[in-house]
């Protein structure tokens, strides 16, 4: 059942870049992570009051507040960058980068978690790096000689937080519901998103965001609402190694909505390295027999 969450969440996270992209073409990236995640927190919290699990908050250990808080902190520094990436450059440039921290976050359950990595396992982390590294292309800028760089910077940032993400949100709900879970670490993300845009005194700009950007942010995070409690009740389920590995799935959709929606069309070069991406996404779904 867990694999059916985690195929949810890719499903949502990859509607999450379309929406996003499109509610972030006039408005700053940061004020739109901030608003957007005031969304994912009511979803988040009205999820726990559905499965009735808003008691378990008094019963959580300290190690298991700290973990979420810091998955928390690393969520909001992944959301962050990667949102300002989505602004800078393409979708189908940014997504794949920020996918490829499958690689991290598998070595890194290795490592901290005890979690093995077969040789199948690791044939797939080699393609999902080398399709990573064809997708990387340099985003031109209309009527300018250089070529802006930014974006790689802050998707390539996006992927580290995001892998220690799911490495620490993989041990602070250790016994905790996943709902429950979820709203505390939306909460964490939530202050630390509005902390950035008053210290770089964005707050003024909100005034000024367009209804229609603005009815997308929300979209965006209904959407990441749903993908966030998908994700993280099969983590719970699930192996982290197999689980972020579906979610990274997500990049079809969103690759297949870019090319819709922003007539974005991946290079022979590019398609290549999807085609590694996925074939080493699903190579860390087969079971070899013990």
């Amino acid at each position: 059942m867990w694999i059916v969450y985690a195929c949810g969440s890719a499903l949502f996270a990859g509607l999450t870049a379309i929406l996003a992209k499109c509610g972030i073409k006039k408005t700053d990236s940061d004020v739109a992570t901030a608003i957007r995640t005031i969304v994912v927190l009511l979803f988040s919290w009205l999820m726990v009051g559905i499965v009735g699990s808003g008691s378990g908050i008094t019963k959580l250990s300290a190690k298991t507040w700290i973990f979420l808080i810091l998955s928390g902190l690393a969520t909001g520094a992944s959301w962050l960058c990667y949102f300002r990436a989505l602004q800078l450059g393409d979708v189908n440039k940014v997504v794949p980068i920020d996918k490829s921290s499958t690689v991290l976050t598998i070595l890194l359950a290795l490592i901290f978690l005890g979690e093995t990595v077969t040789w199948l396992k690791g044939i797939g982390v080699v393609c999902i790096g080398a399709g990573t590294f064809l997708m990387i292309e340099k985003k031109r800028v209309s009527g300018e000689k250089t070529e802006k760089k930014s974006w790689l910077i802050y998707a390539v940032l996006s992927a580290v937080f995001a892998s220690l993400t799911s490495i620490l949100g993989k041990i602070g709900i250790d016994g905790v519901e996943s709902n429950l879970g979820t709203a505390i670490r939306t909460g964490v993300v939530l202050i630390m998103a509005w902390l950035i845009v008053f210290v770089k005194g964005k707050q003024h700009t909100l005034k000024s965001i367009p209804k229609g950007e603005l009815g997308f942010i929300f979209l965006s995070g209904i959407a990441t609402g749903g993908s966030w409690l998908c994700y993280y009740k099969a983590l719970q389920d699930g192996l982290a190694s197999v689980v972020v590995p579906i979610d990274k799935l997500s990049i079809l959709v969103s690759i297949g909505f870019s090319a819709v929606i922003f007539k974005e069309r991946l290079s022979k070069k590019a398609a290549i390295g999807l085609a590694l991406i996925v074939a080493g996404t699903l190579m860390m779904l087969i079971k070899l027999p013990t």
